[in-house]
């Protein structure tokens, strides 16, 4: 029946069977509308997991590790520059005349820039847009010729170099520093909070700056170590070389240094506000500087062969014995 003639069917019915009709209606339409929310929440969940699955790849995708590799080939004492905002890089001797360099890319939000001049490499990390510190991450291994010259720079490090014969540079936020085994060459060593630690470092120029990191030296000599910390700790253990200058310096932070019974060098130390203190015998020592007990000491061991100066503001130095 057309829905115009249902209507006036209706109409022309008594009112109590209208009325019981008009019931029947309501409640098959009310049946009806009960029906249409759960196939809608049944078609919204079906959507939700589908989402959740193409979001759960894109981030798998976007997240995933690749790994690309630079060979360069070079004459004596090339130079070599890898700068990343966050990530690890370490150094180490390969060939004479080849330099080999691993990224590992953590996501495909960063890119690797590098170009080749003559005898010089320029490796960086080039972030896109919208990158952060886990989607920019790219970690650096090289292994390079030992008479290279090297400077490295990360915000988060580490940074580590080994067995090199050419001048380092390594600069760092909170980038932890390591250098082994280096030997003749320029040892540059920048850092804000990052700890510094250089082992087995012969015949080196030295130059070492943290604002709050602590500097751990052993068995570290050369013509030239001078080492600086606002906050932070220096440490010493070794003989201070023969021919060297040393000097340690701190605001707020202290000053240990541990030597052997037969080290030769002429000693100077002062705190304005902080002990000093030393449990090692030396001899006096004729020096412009007036000797302030609890403050300062001055004295010499052997020959004085080095000059070994400590000075800090407020932190505590001590001369120990090994």
């Amino acid at each position: 029946m057309p829905a115009a003639q249902g209507r006036c069917f209706m109409a022309g019915l008594p009112s109590a069977h209208r009325s019981a009709n008009q019931r029947s209606v309501n409640q098959r339409a009310s049946q009806s509308a009960n029906l249409q929310p759960a196939s809608s929440k049944g078609s919204t969940v079906v959507t939700l997991v589908l989402a959740t699955c193409l979001s759960s790849g894109l981030a798998a995708q976007a997240f995933a590790e690749a790994t690309k590799e630079f060979r360069y080939t070079v004459g004596p004492h090339a130079n070599i520059s890898v700068d990343t905002q966050y990530g690890a890089i370490s150094v180490k001797p390969g060939s004479d005349n080849q330099v080999v360099v691993t990224a590992i890319l953590k996501s495909n939000n960063v890119e690797v820039d590098q170009q080749q001049m003559g005898n010089r490499i320029e490796i960086a990390s080039h972030l896109l847009q919208g990158t952060d510190q886990p989607t920019g991450q790219v970690d650096y291994e090289l292994l390079i010729p030992p008479d290279a010259t090297v400077t490295l720079r990360s915000a988060t490090g580490p940074l580590s170099a080994e067995r090199l014969q050419g001048d380092l540079t390594m600069e760092g936020a909170e980038a932890t520093v390591s250098v082994r085994k280096v030997e003749n060459c320029h040892v540059h060593v920048r850092t804000m909070r990052g700890p510094i630690t250089l082992i087995d470092v012969r015949n080196g120029h030295v130059e070492i700056s943290s604002i709050s990191g602590d500097i751990h030296l052993k068995s570290v000599t050369g013509p030239l170590v001078q080492v600086s910390s606002g906050r932070g700790t220096i440490f010493y253990d070794g003989d201070f070389g023969s021919g060297g200058d040393y000097r340690f310096s701190t605001h707020t932070g202290d000053i240990e240094a541990l030597v052997p019974a037969d080290v030769s060098a002429g000693f100077r130390a002062h705190s304005v506000l902080g002990k000093v203190q030393h449990d090692f015998p030396l001899k006096p020592r004729h020096s412009r500087f007036t000797e302030e007990v609890g403050r300062s000491f001055i004295g010499s061991t052997g020959q004085a062969s080095s000059e070994v100066v400590l000075r800090s503001f407020s932190g505590r130095i001590r001369l120990k014995q090994r």
